[in-house]
């Protein structure tokens, strides 16, 4: 089977510090995560919304990655031996993101309607995730028409309400996806794990979940995010589950030996 990896999407909750970011990472790493996820955006680029007057703003500018701090945390990454990943929400920060890492790429369900976006990261990256929260299904059908598409393209189950009630969770999605790839991963925004641990059992290879050290700190993503024990949980599961599935044959096995040979009919003595 394909390996499953673990994504603690760290995004925004270092709040731009690079120092809280870092433990973030640290923490990440040492509870089984394969990847720690970033976003990748400027307020340059932020059109007028209602973020203007609720202090969203103001939060977003403080959370803004710089190219300097793209590199720190991909230093600190590769320093604790984690993989760096990040989303991307704009088509100029395809170049950049490309110099720095070239592996993989993750496309915001809030961008599954941008298919140059989306086009130019198969052109240009080995392995495209693509969230599929808040999207028509013939928005799906339209991407599985580019290029690259079956060779890199991931398709992540996603249902963009955060956090989102177990009700609305919808896994069994994950088999209509199947029906366009067998490249699948889950994106879950419920503030538990148990949706993350279902649906590696339902065939997905990349399971991200938000991730924090402290629920405590400012925002909702902190707030809503699972705790280091809860990646654990999810990472001893998949190790578990990866064990189990692997396939030994029809007949008994070595450590069925001793019961095979010495323990059948042992009380049938006058039979």
């Amino acid at each position: 089977m394909n390996k499953i990896n673990l994504i603690a999407e760290i995004g925004w909750n270092h709040l731009g510090n690079i120092k809280l970011a870092e433990k973030m990472i640290k923490s990440a790493k040492n509870n089984g995560a394969d990847y720690c996820k970033f976003q990748t955006w400027s307020v340059k680029y932020l059109n007028n919304g209602p973020w203007d007057l609720d202090g969203r703003k103001q939060i977003y500018k403080k959370a803004e990655l710089t190219d300097e701090k793209h590199y720190k945390l991909l230093k600190i990454c590769k320093k604790n031996k984690i993989k760096f990943l990040t989303s991307i929400f704009n088509i100029n920060d395809v170049k950049f993101l490309k110099k720095i890492n070239s592996k993989i790429i993750k496309i915001p369900s809030h961008e599954i309607y941008n298919l140059k976006l989306i086009n130019e990261c198969l052109l240009n990256f080995d392995k495209v995730l693509i969230s599929t929260g808040a999207s028509k299904w013939k928005e799906i059908l339209n991407i599985k028409k580019l290029k690259n598409f079956k060779k890199k393209a991931v398709l992540m189950h996603c249902v963009s309400s955060y956090p989102c009630d177990d009700k609305n969770v919808n896994l069994k999605r994950i088999y209509d996806l199947k029906r366009l790839t067998s490249n699948l991963g889950y994106s879950g925004h419920a503030s538990h794990i148990h949706d993350g641990i279902l649906a590696i059992t339902m065939g997905a290879n990349y399971i991200e979940k938000h991730f924090t050290i402290d629920k405590k700190l400012p925002g909702r993503d902190n707030k809503n995010a699972i705790l280091p024990q809860d990646l654990k949980n999810i990472a001893n599961f998949r190790d578990k589950y990866t064990q189990m599935l692997i396939y030994r044959g029809k007949d008994f096995q070595t450590c069925e030996k001793d019961i095979y040979h010495n323990y059948r009919g042992r009380w049938s003595k006058n039979v």
